[in-house]
């Protein structure tokens, strides 16, 4: 049960309306459980929600690095609600079902591709200690570029975020869908 009431558009003043509708004019054509929080700041989810999209649809990253990434986030805070979601767009953008399993059992997946694996070891790294080590650094940039670097890292920060708001507020998974089978906050894994 959530900690607190989400906005309807029923309940929704003026300028939380103003946001959502943005939102649901954007890429992402809903309004996700992450937006509906940070409605009870307006200001907050008008910008935040704007940065999620920058960093989610128009990087150097692509969807596959992207998606394997957040799944990464997700997985390290074990973010039900975000590891849900993500599970379909990941299988969408051709991460392979036996790396979703491997970053479930918090495992290193078995990745062919070089970027996938520079990727996939940032992100980790980074989201594990806030630190990235100089050799998964230059790996990184070597297999994806600088620019896509620096957008891997403002994406998993801001999916950090994403995770932490929905973990604070104990928004679950969408109902019926998929997702980690561990109570949030007791992860033994």
């Amino acid at each position: 049960m959530p900690r607190l009431v989400l906005p309807t558009l029923e309940t929704m003043k003026p300028d939380q309306r103003a946001v959502y509708a943005k939102t649901v004019a954007g890429r992402r054509g809903s309004v996700p459980a992450n937006v509906l929080v940070w409605l009870h700041s307006p200001e907050l989810a008008a910008r935040a929600q704007k940065l999620g999209e920058l960093v989610r649809y128009e990087t150097a990253l692509g969807p596959r690095w992207s998606e394997l990434a957040i799944l990464v986030v997700a997985r390290h805070w074990t973010c039900h609600y975000e590891w849900a979601v993500h599970l379909t767009e990941a299988a969408r953008a051709g991460v392979p079902a036996e790396v979703v399993e491997a970053i479930e059992a918090r495992r290193e997946p078995a990745l062919a591709d070089e970027a996938d694996r520079a990727v996939h070891r940032f992100a980790s790294e980074l989201v594990a200690s806030g630190r990235v080590p100089e050799d998964v650094y230059r790996a990184a940039v070597l297999a994806v570029g600088q620019k896509a670097v620096v957008e891997l890292a403002a994406l998993v920060g801001y999916y950090t975020m994403v995770a932490f708001t929905l973990n604070a507020f104990e928004i679950p998974a969408p109902a019926g869908s998929p997702g980690l089978d561990r109570v949030p906050g007791r992860d033994t894994a």
